[in-house]
Parts: C-alpha cells; sequence; structure tokens
C-alpha cells in the first residue's frame, strides 16, 4: 500500500486539550470533553474524542508529551473522521497548520527520540 504520509508517525498516546477554532457546524471555542491523540508526528495527529468533528474543523490543540513532560500548542484542520463505539465516540486524523516551525522541529525530534530512529 502507498504511504501518503508527510513525516513519521510515532504511536503514542498523549492527553490533549482541543478548542473549536472554526467550523459552520459548531459553535467557537468548544471545549471537547473527551480527547486523547492516538499518534501524532510533526505534521498531524490521529486523536480520539466524543464529539464529532466534521471536516475542515479547525482546532487549537494543547498536546502533553510524556517524555520528557512538556506542554505543545498547535493548530490542526480535521482531514477525515470516523465514528467508533456506536457514534459515542470518534476518531480523526488532523493536519497541523499556522503552526510554529519550532513546534513542528519540536514534535519532529520527539518522534525520533522516541521511536529509536
Amino acid at each position: 500500500m502507498f504511504e501518503k504520509r508527510q513525516s513519521k508517525r510515532l504511536e503514542e498516546e498523549n492527553e490533549i486539550t482541543i478548542k473549536v477554532v472554526s467550523t459552520d457546524k459548531l459553535p467557537q471555542n468548544q471545549k471537547i470533553i473527551y480527547h486523547i491523540s492516538k499518534d501524532i508526528s510533526s505534521s498531524g495527529a490521529r486523536i480520539r474524542t466524543n464529539v464529532f468533528l466534521p471536516i475542515d474543523t479547525l482546532l487549537k490543540i494543547e498536546l502533553t508529551l510524556k517524555n520528557p513532560p512538556r506542554m505543545i500548542s498547535a493548530v490542526g484542520k480535521v482531514k477525515w473522521i470516523r465514528s467508533l463505539y456506536s457514534n459515542e465516540t470518534y476518531e480523526a486524523g488532523l493536519a497541523f497548520n499556522d503552526t510554529s516551525r519550532e513546534t513542528i522541529k519540536l514534535l519532529a525530534d520527539h518522534v525520533l527520540e522516541t521511536s529509536g530512529s
């Protein structure tokens, strides 16, 4: 299968805080209650949430990395979403955009260090 990802992805669960920045279907600044990242890279993340997020929804993300402990802020756009567990939990793919170069480098370094590559 052809891999479309732009950068190496690390399967790692991290706690995240999400705020909706813009969408036509959800109120801005809505906080999402249940959320966790399932994998991350310097270009995006796969998250789990209890709220359906329409494609192209812009999100502000606060991601807590474990080793070493640190907080990362990024902006991401929902690229895909699928329902898990009878429409009570969703999994979504985010592409980071409008995120600082420093943050992108920090994420890339974290993925390389943690994966041992």
